[in-house]
């Protein structure tokens, strides 16, 4: 299965995201859609799992929950929008909690072999080896926040458990 990872969109699916995820199977909204027709147009261009983002109202929180779990092609996948404590979105310290009180309580709730989240709009991709999954936030691909980090996208293949293939698409400031 190929799959699109998105967050942050902010009321805009643009042009170029679509480009890049026109041949996936799945798109995977990590919240902030910031529009329930932005989340409609997302669903529209292909099929859509999502979670509601602390800047979504509530007509979107009556469509997508605050978290979901679910397994896709023999990966356990975790994904929430909140997930990283403010401090820890540019680099792991293991000085300090790396996760959000309610992210950690998921986590050690269902034991995800990926783990996804959104807000922070600063792409990051590592492996924890602490809480044995890989982490993954895309970052954000629409047009609010600061110009210095650019708007991204991912995508990458699910098969046999293994999750591979895996590409990122900067995309620029209009």
């Amino acid at each position: 299965m190929r799959i699109g990872l998105i967050s942050d969109t902010h009321g805009t699916f643009a042009d170029d995201v679509r480009s890049f995820l026109k041949d996936v199977d799945i798109i995977w909204h990590a919240g902030d859609f910031g529009t329930l027709e932005c989340a409609r147009q997302i669903a529209a261009f292909k099929p859509l799992v999502g979670v509601y983002g602390n800047c979504d109202g509530t007509d979107i929180r009556l469509e997508h929950p605050l978290y979901r779990y679910f397994e896709c092609e023999g990966v356990k996948v975790l994904m929430t929008h909140i997930g990283l404590r403010k401090g820890s979105y540019w680099a792991y310290d293991p000085k300090r909690p790396l996760y959000e009180e309610t992210a950690k309580s998921l986590i050690d709730r269902y034991h995800p072999d990926v783990f996804i989240c959104g807000h922070s709009h600063i792409p990051q991709v590592f492996n924890d080896s602490r809480n044995g999954f890989l982490f993954m936030n895309p970052g954000a691909c629409g047009y609010q926040g600061s110009r210095d980090v650019p708007r991204l996208a991912l995508r990458f293949s699910i098969d046999g458990g293994r999750i591979h293939d895996m590409e990122k698409c900067e995309m620029s400031w209009k």
